[in-house]
């Protein structure tokens, strides 16, 4: 991981989110969400075992993050919530509030 500040890193990871939900097979899971900064904007990706899925790039990390919850439900997860828990190398999941990703209607 670079050693420079989050203000001076140009591009690669610069957040960290967790991801709770069900998967397709009625488990609770939790992951991580690797947003990255890129020279348009911001995407994210997260692996879940033997799947990876990114997101589109969008112009601000909560869209990147919507989208990626999105592409999950598309697969069959749900119920999901996310929240912030690292900024470069600092944990700030206790300070952070849960954002809930309601399941839309079917």
């Amino acid at each position: 991981m670079s050693t420079l500040p989050l203000s001076f890193k140009k591009e690669g990871v610069i957040e960290r989110h967790q991801l709770e939900g069900i998967d397709p097979s009625d488990r609770s899971f939790s992951r991580s969400i690797l947003v990255s900064r890129t020279a348009q904007g911001y995407s994210a990706k997260v692996m879940y075992e033997a799947l990876t899925v990114e997101g589109q790039t969008y112009s601000t990390v909560a869209a990147a993050v919507k989208n990626l919850v999105d592409k999950l439900r598309e697969l069959g997860f749900r119920r999901m919530r996310t929240r912030l828990n690292f900024r470069g190398r600092r944990y700030l999941a206790e300070k952070e509030t849960w954002i809930e990703h309601p399941d839309t209607s079917q």
